[in-house]
């Protein structure tokens, strides 16, 4: 397969700009459901995109940063998988499930770098002690900086590696399929994972029944051939509901109980 010289420098722009959105601009746009379609259209490969970008998005769901303590990385979690799924023609599962490698040295790229940069932070504290603003911004720019350069030349690497290796990946898928199976098996498996820990954090015990109903109209509507293609949206819609008409009632019964209002009354 030919290298594209435009997509290489197209992957490298976005992939900087993922990086340091991951920490410094909206935190959103580096998110696989978000980056994989655009890593997909500079591809060549939209669906590509919203199917890799919504699976991943499951793997690193529950996966967030805290303080120091780096999960594995997103943003080169997404790049690889795309250049593997489109360019050397991995399954998607086996393809989610080899990213995860560069994913895992993302997370000590990101930490090396953060530790790089703990040596400016007393130049931001000198320029923040002079009330010197271009002191604080020189150094926040030169951070940002650093850390996206890093990862678009990881992303040309990786974009050079897939095109270059794809023939010998699509060997390997036919003469070793017992590795690509493990590899989608993996994949597969991930998603779940991703899903698990992020209940693990914000699942509650009065929330069961509606994870439960939530579960049971995905299964009820999938199975009923006039809403099956809708039927996740179906039950967002109702889980909209549900979430509004909780919000509205909590909301009136705190204004109720701030008015003075309540009590006692005859009738109704």
């Amino acid at each position: 397969m030919d290298f594209n010289i435009i997509e290489c420098v197209l992957l490298a722009i976005v992939t900087f700009i993922f990086a340091i959105d991951q920490f410094s601009l909206t935190e959103i746009v580096y998110r696989p459901i978000i980056a994989c379609p655009i890593i997909g259209l500079i591809l060549g490969d939209v669906n590509m995109g919203l199917i890799i970008g919504g699976t991943y998005e499951l793997m690193m769901i529950g996966n967030m940063p805290v303080g120091g303590a780096q999960p594995p990385n997103a943003v080169l979690g997404s790049v690889v998988a795309m250049i593997f799924a489109v360019k050397a023609h991995m399954d998607t599962n086996a393809a989610l499930g080899a990213c995860m490698i560069f994913a895992t040295f993302g997370q000590y790229v990101v930490t090396v770098m953060f530790t790089i940069m703990s040596g400016l932070m007393a130049k931001a504290d000198k320029a923040a002690a002079e009330a010197n603003p271009k002191g604080i911004t020189a150094v926040l720019n030169i951070s940002m900086a650093g850390l996206g350069g890093l990862f678009a030349l990881i992303a040309i690497v990786a974009y050079s590696a897939g095109v270059g290796m794809s023939d010998t990946l699509t060997e390997i898928s036919k003469n070793a399929s017992w590795f690509m199976g493990g590899l989608g098996a993996a994949g597969g498996m991930m998603r779940f994972v991703g899903f698990a820990i992020l209940l693990k954090i914000m699942l509650s015990n009065d929330l069961w029944g509606y994870l439960l109903a939530g579960f049971a109209f995905a299964l009820i509507l999938g199975n009923i051939p006039a809403t099956s293609s809708a039927a996740l949206i179906l039950v967002a819609f109702i889980g909209i509901a549900i979430a509004l008409n909780d919000f509205l009632t909590t909301s009136k019964i705190k204004e109720n109980a701030g008015s003075g209002m309540g009590g006692m009354s005859d009738g109704i």
